[in-house]
């Protein structure tokens, strides 16, 4: 039995990518022992997957922190095998702590070193699969993770999950509040319950919507992660700005509409649903010229035929405008 030590510290959008990854190293190597060294907001996700028989924990602290350093230099030292997903400038780090072991990774020096030119200008997903096949590994099929369809809160449907927040240091990657809380009265009119999600330092932003809107559902910061993928797989669709939870509305073949700015790449890092189709993006420069009535209108064009829904009460054409 090899120890393989599988490293990806996150963020969440990148862990969920990561899924038909872990799937495929756990097929590959059925009766080997497989580690993930992963950061602490991912630890209970990674817990309670099919994938893993042990979970780490490395948040990355300062390199002076030496006890941690040392750590983690005894545990590179004591595994067969490295499959690095992170391929950041610190697990190149962990490369020379490591006394090369077999590796699979973006360094260079690595006996199984993923040095695809293109690498770069490459979907997340699509670069992962490169990396598994220069290792040796077919990748598996992406599947809907069977293991989280049943968590989180039972709702009554039909709802829409709302995902006003984003990266503080990043704002331009938000869409204004006040658009979000205007897209909310117009589901609210059409028979759609609304949910806001996102950690607890979204809070604010759940609560100025539904301040705005009383009839919508804050769920902000009262979420784990495998209860939002739940939550997210039972949805009519979601609606939100390039963070975290949208890439696991895709993970969980949610229909997502996904709001992008000049920020960030949709080439590069839009979230992608198992179902074609099901994964929509809005790109504009600047999200605060994005209209809420163009967004509503994209809405009802594309999720109500598909979910079999009619127009309510309120025309898109006349949607008002909230202060």
């Amino acid at each position: 039995m090899a120890h393989i030590l599988v490293i990806k510290h996150g963020a969440l959008g990148d862990f969920c990518q990561a899924f038909s990854a872990f799937a495929t190293l756990r097929h590959h190597f059925p009766s080997d022992h497989l580690t993930l060294l992963t950061s602490s907001p991912y630890r209970a996700l990674a817990e309670c997957s099919p994938w893993f028989d042990d979970v780490l924990v490395d948040d990355r602290p300062s390199w002076t922190h030496w006890r941690h350093h040392m750590w983690i230099r005894q545990l590179l030292r004591r595994v067969d095998k490295v499959i690095d997903l992170q391929n950041s400038g610190r697990t190149q780090s962990y490369f020379r702590l490591a006394g090369r072991p077999a590796w699979s990774g973006q360094h260079a020096k690595s006996d199984n070193a993923h040095t695809n030119p293109q690498r770069r200008a490459m979907h997340g997903l699509a670069r992962q699969n490169d990396q598994l096949r220069t290792a040796g590994l077919t990748p598996l099929p992406r599947h809907v993770p069977d293991w989280l369809i049943a968590e989180g809160p039972a709702l009554p449907r039909p709802y829409a999950v709302l995902v006003p927040g984003a990266a503080a240091h990043r704002p331009a990657k938000r869409w204004p509040v006040r658009r979000f809380a205007t897209l909310v009265q117009w589901l609210v009119e059409q028979g759609i319950q609304p949910v806001i999600v996102g950690d607890a330092a979204q809070h604010g932003l759940g609560s100025f919507i539904c301040n705005t809107v009383p009839s919508a559902h804050d769920l902000t910061g009262r979420t784990s992660l495998p209860e939002l993928a739940g939550l997210l797989h039972r949805a009519a669709f979601a609606v939100g700005n390039d963070t975290g939870p949208m890439h696991m509305a895709a993970t969980m073949d949610c229909p997502s509409l996904t709001l992008f700015s000049h920020d960030s790449d949709p080439r590069r890092c839009a979230p992608l649903s198992l179902t074609p189709g099901y994964s929509r993006s809005l790109v504009t420069r600047d999200l605060a010229t994005l209209s809420a009535e163009r967004v509503c209108r994209y809405l009802q064009d594309w999720t109500f035929p598909l979910l079999n829904l009619e127009p309510q009460q309120k025309s898109v054409q006349n949607i008002l405008m909230i202060g």
